[in-house]
Order: structure tokens, then C-alpha cells, then sequence
């Protein structure tokens, strides 16, 4: 892994002991928050490999479920995320799982309401930067550190040139791009990290094209 800045390997402003077990499950718990868009009224958490083992004394579990609720990792809030989290309706439950995760700082975070639900793996790899792993069964590699569109669409020849060139015409660059499918020709999965902002208009502009079903930007 390589570090950009001194501040990467020190670590982010944070509350809580660890960049790792605090500040990176804070950012896997935010990131699924603004994946779903909105609160939840419930999530199950599955803790392997060293978080499971430590994360009550690190305080891994308040920092996630602080996520939940959009906090960023220096919110004085979060040591008592898990009571604002009762106050506001939110039923949490954690799993210690055995199971031997790639990374030893693994979590799988499900979320829902009655509208709907969402599952995603993160993992926290040091100095407070995570990775998102998978999406709803989707495989993907996603940093949570920039700017990104996820964009789920039908498995066709041109949709991936067709989003491209919508970036192309609005001059944002693409750091990282990859895509993931479940199965040739059904739904895939495009995960595009950028270097700029991402106006609603080009949100617009990507959702009306041919085979695209959804299109979620996060916000580094």
C-alpha cells in the first residue's frame, strides 16, 4: 500500500484510540449511510477477524453505528452513538462471526427499512482509509476518499462508453473505474472514483441514458 502524505500513515482527526478499528469503521459505517440514503430503522453488523475480537475496547462498534448516523470521525458524538441510535428508533445488532476474513479488519454492514435494503463488506487498511468490497453481492473496490458514482445497469455493448463520454463532456476525470456482473448480460455494476465534483445535472444526465437503472454518487 502506498501512502500519499505524512497524514495518511499518522492517521485522520478522529475521536476514539484507533485509526483502524475507530476512524476506519466509522468511514464503512458512512459510506453505507449515503449508499442508502437515508436513516435506517435497523442494521446487523457482522464483526470478523480483529475486529471481532476487539471491538468493544476500541470502540469499533460505536464508531460503525456512528456512521450509521453520518458522523465523521472527529464528531464528539460518536462514543454515544449507540444510545442516539436507540433515541432515534434505530434497532442495532452486532455478530461476532468466525469465520477468516482476506483482511483482518473486516465488516459486513446490513441495512434497511421498509423501503428497501442494502448489504455491503468493508474493510479498514490503516491510518483511517477503508475499502468497500462488495456492493449487494456485487464484487468492487471502492475507497470512500473521493468523489464516486456507482452505477447499476443491464450488462449491454455501449453503456459503458455511453457513461464515459457524458464525464468526457463535462471534463471529470476518472481515477478509478472498474465493473462488476453477477452474470453476462443481467445487472452489473460500475464503480467510478473522479477527480472533481459531481453536479446533479450529470447525475441526470447518466440516469437517462439506454440500460442504466440507478446511479448513486457518494461525496468524499
Amino acid at each position: 500500500m502506498k501512502y500519499k502524505s505524512v497524514f495518511d500513515i499518522i492517521g485522520p482527526i478522529m475521536i476514539g484510540p484507533s485509526s483502524s478499528h475507530t476512524a476506519g469503521a466509522a468511514r464503512i459505517g458512512r459510506v453505507a449511510r449515503s449508499l442508502f440514503g437515508r436513516k435506517p430503522k435497523w442494521a446487523h453488523i457482522s464483526l470478523y477477524g480483529s475486529f471481532a475480537q476487539t471491538y468493544k475496547g476500541h470502540g469499533t462498534d460505536v464508531a460503525i453505528v456512528g456512521g450509521l448516523l453520518d458522523f465523521d470521525t472527529f464528531d464528539e458524538r460518536i462514543p454515544f452513538s449507540m444510545e442516539i441510535a436507540k433515541q432515534e428508533g434505530i434497532d442495532v445488532m452486532f455478530y461476532e462471526e468466525d469465520a477468516v476474513p482476506n483482511h483482518p479488519n473486516t465488516a459486513r454492514i446490513r441495512i434497511g427499512d421498509e423501503k428497501g435494503e442494502l448489504e455491503l463488506v468493508g474493510i479498514s487498511i490503516g491510518g483511517g482509509k477503508i475499502e468497500i468490497t462488495e456492493l449487494n453481492g456485487f464484487e468492487l473496490r471502492l475507497s470512500g476518499h473521493h468523489p464516486a458514482l456507482l452505477i447499476v445497469h443491464n450488462d449491454r455493448y455501449g453503456t459503458i462508453a455511453s457513461v464515459a463520454n457524458v464525464l468526457a463532456k463535462y471534463a471529470i476525470n476518472i481515477g478509478h473505474m472498474e465493473v462488476s456482473r453477477k452474470e453476462k448480460g443481467k445487472e452489473a455494476l460500475m464503480t467510478i472514483e473522479v477527480d472533481q465534483a459531481i453536479d446533479q445535472s450529470i447525475i441526470d444526465e447518466l440516469t437517462a441514458l439506454p440500460h442504466i437503472i440507478q446511479v448513486t454518487k457518494i461525496v468524499d
